[in-house]
Parts: structure tokens; sequence; C-alpha cells
């Protein structure tokens, strides 16, 4: 039997934790709240759980600093950004310092449990010693390789860190060598929610994280080429 999964909401508004508790407990979700940034990370690290819900504005500690001090001190657990409607910059920036995801306020709970699921979905599973994950990966181009089962990427047979959306949308691309996406294509194909306008950003955002993680130089990268003015392709190197 699937072990229960567990939301943490870290949210100051006691009206917001209280809906998101009612309607992720009624889709089987375990939750747990803290109403400030502090407390909402410590209890990450306590508590291990399998995603974040997690608001910009909160006392003591932003949602910017909750997320980048879980991304340097290397958990990975998915990250969604509740970010005000009108505040563009919040969403590229929780993105650039590592969330996987972001939904505006006032959003849908149908659209915010879809995305917590979909989210979820792509946890990793507990990886294999480093040295067993890269011994047993596949090459994909020149010195790049990434090991399916473990869900890990290396250069060189050095492990790189990327979150669940940049693991994602790695494999994807590798998985169709030279073959173009516009960015709306990698919106439905790897986020899978179908979305417009601005929120395309998203993918922009996330590709230049991952060459900055993958490419020698990123200015120049030799893995992830862009077609201008049609999107995005893997390019494959001897």
């Amino acid at each position: 039997m699937d072990r229960q999964k567990t939301v943490l909401i870290v949210e100051d508004e006691k009206n917001i934790v209280d809906i998101l508790r009612f309607n992720l407990q009624r889709e089987g979700y375990q939750t747990l709240e803290a109403y400030d940034g502090e407390d909402g990370l410590n209890k990450a690290r306590s508590e291990k759980p399998d995603l974040i819900l997690l608001d910009v504005m909160l006392p003591r500690m932003n949602g910017f600093e909750v997320c980048r001090a879980l991304r340097q001190a290397g958990d990975n657990v998915p990250v969604i950004i509740l970010t005000a409607r009108e505040e563009e910059t919040d969403k590229v920036l929780g993105l650039e310092i590592g969330a996987d995801d972001y939904i505006t306020k006032p959003f849908s709970m149908r659209e915010l449990i879809a995305r917590v699921g979909a989210n979820i979905r792509r946890t990793s599973m507990a990886a294999p010693a480093a040295a067993t994950a890269a011994a047993g990966a596949m090459a994909v181009s020149g010195n790049l390789s990434i090991n399916t089962e473990s869900r890990q990427v290396f250069r060189e047979g050095q492990a790189i860190d990327l979150t669940q959306r940049e693991y994602e949308l790695l494999t994807f691309l590798a998985s169709h060598p030279n073959k173009v996406y516009s960015r709306v294509d990698l919106m439905e194909q790897v986020w899978n929610y179908g979305y417009v306008g601005d929120d395309v950003r998203t993918v922009d955002v996330t590709v230049r994280r991952l060459r900055e993680k993958i490419e020698v130089n990123p200015a120049s990268p030799a893995y992830i080429l862009t077609r201008r003015g049609v999107g995005y392709y893997f390019s494959v190197q001897e």
C-alpha cells in the first residue's frame, strides 16, 4: 500500500491555510502547517514532506529565503510558490532560486490540487550510491549521461544536482534529440498544464537554470540549444 503523501503548507493567512488543509485532506493528503518562514524551514527539514506550498510574503523569513536555504542544503523536495497575480517578478525569482512551480492568488482549488499531484508524481525515487548510479548511467551526448532508474544526471561522471522540473525537462528533450519544441509544447509535455500567455516564461527560466548546471559554458550551450523564433532542442554530440 502506498504511503500517504504529506504536504507542508507555509502560509501566514490562517483562512488560506484552513482552506488548503481541508481540500488537501479531502484528496487524501496528510498536511502540516507553518505560519512563518523560519518554522516552515524547520518543519521542512525535520518532517521531510513530499511537497511544500510556500507563500512569498511571510514573517521572520520570506518564501524565497526558505526555498534558497533548502536548495543550498541539497534538499530537492518539490516546492510550489504561492504568489500574488500582479507580482510577475516573484514568479521568475522563485523559479530562479529552485522552486518547481508557482500558482497565483486567487487560485482555483482544482488547479492547485492538480499541480500538487503532478509535482508529487515527479518526486524522485531514493537514489543509489553515486558511484553505482554513475556506472549505470546511459550517455546521451558528449560527456553527459542520465541514469533514469535513479533519476540522476552526470557530467564526466560527476553528479549534477537538478530540481525535479529541470530533470524532467532535460530527459524529455534528450529523449527526442534534435527535435525542436516550442515553449508552449514544452509546457504541455513537461508541465502538463497547457499554460498560455506569460506563463511560458517558466520554460525560459528553467532552461537557463539547466544550462547553468549542465553546460561547460552556459553562454554558448552545447546540449540545449535555441532555434530562434521556434523553441528549444537537445543537440547530440559524439
